[in-house]
């Protein structure tokens, strides 16, 4: 919640402060952006060991991130719809199946790109 005494870099530096907490209880507490998150880590490493350009690097990072922040609105959309609405119900139902259409789509995107990038020089090794 927004402090009317906070100044605009004390606002900002709160922020930060919120935002760097949500990323930890999302990667503490969350399985789906655990999985992401350590599926993103092989990536990062086997992007070392396949000497990436910083074109394939650039869009490799941009696909981890596109994963994480889909799993992220969807794990907020869920929560929010248990909160609002504990039981079940079939429009609840309805939209958390949409909301975890997005990281979904994310992720078959994702695995494109790191094809792209990685087949030719799993390839090369052959």
């Amino acid at each position: 919640m927004k402090n009317p005494n906070d100044g605009f870099l004390k606002g900002r530096l709160r922020s930060m402060r919120f935002a760097l907490k949500g990323m930890w209880l999302l990667i503490t507490t969350e399985d789906s952006i655990k999985a992401q998150f350590f599926i993103g880590l092989i990536s990062f490493f086997i992007g070392f060991y396949f000497d990436i350009s910083a074109t394939e690097w650039m869009l490799q990072l941009i696909v981890i991130a596109l994963v994480l922040v889909a799993e992220a609105c969807n794990t907020a959309i869920e929560k929010m719809a248990d909160f609002v609405h504990p039981e079940f119900h079939k429009k609840i139902g309805f939209i958390k199946d949409i909301a975890a259409g997005a990281p979904s789509f994310a992720a078959i995107f994702a695995l494109i790109v790191v094809g792209i990038i990685y087949i030719p020089k799993i390839l090369e090794l052959f």
